[in-house]
């Protein structure tokens, strides 16, 4: 047990200046384009899934809890909502940077999710929901403040208390990674249930749906352990939209509709898992 104790505290302390380094990069990047990022997907009318799909798989701590926003206040379509949501990496890209994964697999994983985002937005858009959601005028620069995270604090206080949640996060993972591997192994874990073609993704989903960071770095973890496979780790990431969920939860006034996004990307997600899953 201290064997395990002490090689999480040794992977989670090399791995913290990194992810420092990756959160400075993204708050100097927020900071500088958020505004800007939200007009034009407001702008983007039909192309809404288009283009927020494109600009949710940018790292912003933020913008899947802006376009919640958003969305509550009938300026974005449903598609587009949910091109965001499925695109946006939340704490997968630190975490897979910081291990220093391969910039091949990160820019695959990435553009499989935008993908994935844009295709079952506009399909909701032009299929399912066609103008379900009038365009009205929104103060983008009030919603935002409102909605940003840490936006009076500064880029480097931020990228701090990020950068040490996250190893908080990583390391009771690793911990309990490390002794559930010890313990059981790891080909039997990644013989159960969780590997399961069908069941993996449908239980990965419901993981990624979990209304905070936790999520994306649990999955992403496992999958650097390899205790899940590509299909699963998809599949969670894909409805992984961070603090997105809690502020839907607070902003809509409508239960049905609130009810019916959660539906449609846990569907997505995981049906997207599974078909990855296939090849992968």
């Amino acid at each position: 047990m201290l064997d395990i104790l002490l090689d999480a505290l040794i992977d989670t302390a090399k791995l913290l200046p990194f992810l420092f380094a990756t959160y400075l990069a993204m708050e100097y990047l927020e900071h500088k384009t958020s505004v800007k990022v939200l007009i034009a997907v407001q702008k983007a009318g039909n192309f809404g899934p288009l283009i927020g799909g494109a600009l949710g798989a940018v790292p912003q701590c933020g913008f899947s809890a802006a376009a919640s926003s958003l969305y509550a206040g009938k300026i974005i379509s449903i598609g587009t909502l949910i091109a965001i949501y499925l695109s946006t990496s939340d704490e997968m890209l630190p975490m897979l940077i910081s291990e220093k994964a391969p910039a091949g697999f990160i820019l695959s994983v990435i553009g499989v999710k935008l993908l994935i985002g844009i295709f079952w937005g506009f399909l909701c858009d032009l299929v399912f929901f066609r103008n379900e959601n009038a365009h009205e005028h929104i103060n983008i620069h009030t919603m935002c403040e409102e909605e940003h995270c840490h936006c009076d604090k500064g880029i480097w206080g931020s990228a701090l208390k990020h950068a040490l949640k996250i190893a908080l996060f990583i390391f009771v993972i690793s911990l309990a990674l490390g002794f559930i591997i010890d313990t059981v192994g790891a080909e039997t874990i990644s013989g159960t249930v969780f590997n399961h073609k069908i069941f993996g993704p449908l239980i990965a989903s419901l993981v990624g749906l979990i209304p905070n960071c936790a999520s994306s770095v649990i999955l992403t973890q496992m999958y650097l352990e390899g205790v899940i496979s590509a299909g699963p780790m998809l599949a969670g990431l894909l409805t992984g939209a961070g603090v997105g969920w809690m502020v839907l939860l607070r902003a809509s006034k409508n239960v049905k509709k609130t009810l019916k996004v959660v539906s449609l990307v846990y569907v997505f997600g995981a049906l997207s898992g599974m078909i990855i899953g296939l090849f992968f």
